[in-house]
């Protein structure tokens, strides 16, 4: 394929379609105007990947039994990653976002690393352990969010008297997706800690987290309930948002160009997701792919945390929101 006057002659001169597509296949170009599998456009959104829920009393029992079978030499984060179950899918939640459950044993240290991902925490059961971050060591008790943005320098350990759980968040899919994937592991194993405070903005305690709720205001829409967003702004990838839905609520239904992963952080009720519905409980995590229905139903007092790519959307200006009745 030299681009030589005979080469250029017998392009011109190709007999049929046929012949131009071949000859197009051969310089690894396409014809726009052939029928494809995937089609390139598509009337509205469609997310492959589907509505998914992972119980959190079922992670927590097994990670009892990976906290007997399994330490820290060997797994340097001892976690469960929640894979939507959609083909060849080995380890995402949804398109952007990966979660995950992980645990720590009193007296655990788990060693620093950092990685070009955003991530967060949100714990749902600890008392004693904590977080340093770039140095900075911060509790992570019951309740709390906490951050680790991209590039900072992470590692968690635990001083209580019993085993801590807690939920992950990361967008390590789309961190794989743009391609500028980086990691690496601490020199030293750990780094040194240099701050020790309860108060930082790497920590969203549980009890600020509540006032804030109670301050907030409810949705004029219908559709979120009473919604605070917690600031992330190293973090740009990811919104961060926490719910307070009283017993009975019943949002309105909707459907938003947004994947979110939604943690029970308190009370219990029921979510449809496109035409997947969901009992849910303290811990439990529910994966609502974009584009899909959402309608739920707090049938106690609830506190819902959620995630998604909505900032990402936003700054695409790909975010639509539409009213379902």
């Amino acid at each position: 394929m030299d681009g030589s006057p005979r080469i250029l002659d017998e392009l011109r001169a190709l007999p049929s379609l046929d012949h131009l597509q071949s000859a197009l296949d051969a310089r690894n170009m396409t014809p726009g105007w052939i029928k494809r599998k995937k089609p390139i456009l598509h009337a509205e959104m469609h997310s492959e990947f589907v509505p998914a829920q992972w119980r959190y009393a079922e992670a927590k029992a097994a990670m009892v039994a990976a906290g007997r079978l399994i330490g820290t030499d060997l797994a340097e984060r001892r976690n469960f990653v929640m894979r939507n179950p959609i083909p060849g899918n080995d380890y995402a939640t949804l398109r952007t976002l990966v979660s995950a459950y992980q645990s720590i044993l009193p007296g655990e240290k788990a060693r620093s690393h950092r990685h070009a991902p955003h991530a967060l925490r949100v714990i749902l059961e600890s008392h004693g352990s904590y977080s340093t971050v770039q140095g900075e060591k911060t509790p992570m008790e019951t309740g709390d969010i906490v951050l680790t943005p991209g590039w900072c320098w992470h590692g968690h350990g635990h001083d209580g008297d019993e085993q801590a759980f807690w939920f992950d968040g990361l967008d390590v899919p789309l961190t794989q997706l743009l391609e500028p994937m980086f990691f690496e592991e601490h020199p030293d194993g750990w780094e040194d800690v240099h701050t020790v405070t309860e108060v930082s903005p790497m920590r969203f305690a549980w009890a600020d987290t509540q006032r804030a709720l109670d301050r907030a205001k409810l949705d004029d829409t219908g559709h979120f309930g009473t919604t605070i967003e917690l600031p992330a702004p190293t973090m740009p990838t990811i919104a961060i948002k926490v719910h307070k839905w009283p017993a009975g609520m019943l949002n309105r239904p909707y459907r938003h160009a947004a994947n979110t992963i939604y943690v029970v952080m308190r009370g219990s009720g029921t979510s449809t997701i496109g035409t997947s519905r969901f009992d849910w409980s303290f811990g439990d995590t529910i994966a609502a792919p974009a584009w899909n229905r959402i309608e739920h139903h707090a049938a106690a007092d609830t506190i819902m945390f959620a995630m998604s790519d909505e900032n990402l959307m936003r700054w695409s200006n790909y975010y639509r929101i539409e009213a379902l009745d």
